[in-house]
């Protein structure tokens, strides 16, 4: 190796440690974009190979940051879970996709990996499954692309406009359509309703927007009556899947 090129592989060598450390320790994204701009320069005055390597392997590092920050995976959207066989769920809540299927005219795969996502968002927010689904249920019968007249928007019709910082770490508002950034997002607004209103009953009359209202519309009855359904099918016990109309969820204001 000529003395040019051993020098060329050093400076590469340094550049590439000093930044791989610069992003262990850069959270923001105001200092990632100053990082990137500084690197770039230092690549502009190199040698072409060592920039384009270099461009490269910053490209590569923006990329993993960006994937790291937003909590969502980049590419194709193929390369995304939308859909699990129910017969690799465990056997109680293969039960619950396949009766939602049934009930809601949705195919098992993509309401399969719902039901896991929802028992996944459950235990992150300490409410039962079975309750985040029927909240999906009774709001958009499972229509991830569901919006309201008053915002509400998604699965858990969530008010995008009042929540949009939840879905920062998803990317941005335009997740609010993304089915499994919804449901996180919905569960933890409905955990916030249940702890700020003590229990159930009035964390579901303030999710919907009637906190203040005598009357939800039926909405918390509907969302209990189905949450009881599916304890009962999580449970094994045959349960009727006759069509009951979803509430329209902008029909209150929403939480």
């Amino acid at each position: 190796m000529t003395t040019a090129k051993r020098i060329q592989a050093s400076l590469a060598t340094i550049a590439r440690d000093i930044v791989e450390g610069l992003f262990q320790v850069t959270h923001n994204g105001f200092a990632l974009l100053g990082l990137a701009v500084m690197f770039g320069g230092i690549m502009l005055t190199a040698q072409p190979d060592m920039r384009q390597a270099g461009e490269l392997q910053l490209m590569g590092w923006l990329q993993e940051r960006q994937e790291s920050l937003s909590g969502l995976v980049s590419g194709k959207a193929t390369d995304r879970v939308t859909a699990v066989n129910p017969s690799n769920l465990p056997k109680p809540q293969a039960a619950v996709a396949f009766w939602l299927s049934k009930k809601y005219n949705i195919a098992p795969e993509p309401l399969s990996a719902l039901v896991a996502e929802a028992f996944k968002a459950g235990a992150g927010s300490k409410l039962d499954p079975t309750l985040i689904l029927a909240v999906v249920a009774v709001e958009s019968g499972f229509n991830p692309f569901a919006q309201s007249p008053v915002g509400a928007q998604g699965l858990m019709q969530v008010m995008t406009q009042v929540h949009g910082d939840k879905y920062e770490r998803f990317g941005g508002k335009l997740a609010a359509f993304d089915p499994v950034a919804n449901m996180r997002v919905g569960a933890k607004v409905l955990q916030e309703c249940i702890a700020r209103a003590g229990t159930t009953e009035l964390g579901l009359k303030l999710y919907v927007g009637a906190g203040n209202l005598e009357d939800d519309g039926g909405y918390t009855a509907k969302v209990l009556a189905e949450h009881a359904r599916l304890q009962a099918v999580f449970a094994g016990r045959p349960v009727p899947t006759t069509t009951t109309a979803v509430l329209p969820a902008a029909a209150l204001n929403k939480a």
